[in-house]
């Protein structure tokens, strides 16, 4: 059963664990389960997603329950009115804040505008001997990107040299390396934990939090957190 977070008449959202696809890709054929279907079938009613979160990423994936509130909800996050904040376990000690502006290459060869935000939560060292290093560093985010590029944040984190820890595309190999053979953690630690905005039929402010999973909070612990 999926951890259904909110929903009215219009809108549904739900705390989707890491590794689910949103929907079908032709570039997953390996997939067998997906969220859009085991929320329709878990509900009973026809559901669209209005944005996208990585297939890697945990956190709130919001659904519209008719076509005019799709592509209303669709709307706002194409105008960057919807408030997003992810969680994210990086490598190595981030400044308090900071604030990436740093335009990413679609597939197609396009140049698009690119802007995330950060402030550290927490920092932690571990006695864990890495590279030329006695220790591992590792810093907790938050994270708020105003754009919502393709794997925009990974690709930011990354830009700064402090990628996500579990990141297997735009991270680092030994780190996740570490984490695999040390902890059995393959999990990729970025999560969608927060979501505000404008109800597309009453104009109410929305406000949704979605819990870390499991594998997420275990790795928390580890750093003290």
């Amino acid at each position: 059963m999926l951890d259904i977070l909110y929903r009215d008449e219009c809108l549904i959202a739900i705390n989707k664990p890491h590794g689910l696809l949103v929907h079908r890709s032709p570039i997953a054929a390996d997939a067998e389960e997906f969220a859009l279907q085991l929320l329709r079938d878990q509900v009973g009613l026809k559901v669209n997603p209005v944005h996208r979160l990585d297939r890697a990423t945990g956190g709130i994936l919001l659904f519209a329950l008719d076509k005019q509130v799709e592509i209303a909800m669709q709307q706002q996050f194409s105008d960057n009115k919807v408030n997003k904040n992810y969680l994210a376990i990086v490598r190595g000690y981030t400044p308090d804040m900071e604030d990436i502006d740093y335009p990413l290459r679609k597939e197609n060869g396009t140049i698009q505008e690119a802007f995330t935000a950060y402030e550290t939560l927490s920092r932690a060292e571990l006695a864990v001997p890495f590279g030329k290093h006695d220790t591992s560093r590792y810093s907790l985010v938050e994270v708020k990107p105003t754009t919502g590029r393709m794997h925009q944040i990974r690709k930011h984190l990354s830009h700064v040299d402090h990628p996500i820890i579990g990141d297997t595309t735009h991270g680092c190999n030994k780190q996740n390396k570490l984490f695999r053979e040390t902890w059995e953690m393959t999990t990729l630690l970025l999560h969608a934990s927060k979501l505000s905005f404008s109800h597309p039929v009453t104009n109410e402010q929305i406000f949704i939090e979605a819990p870390v999973n499991v594998e997420f909070n275990r790795i928390m612990d580890l750093m003290g957190w």
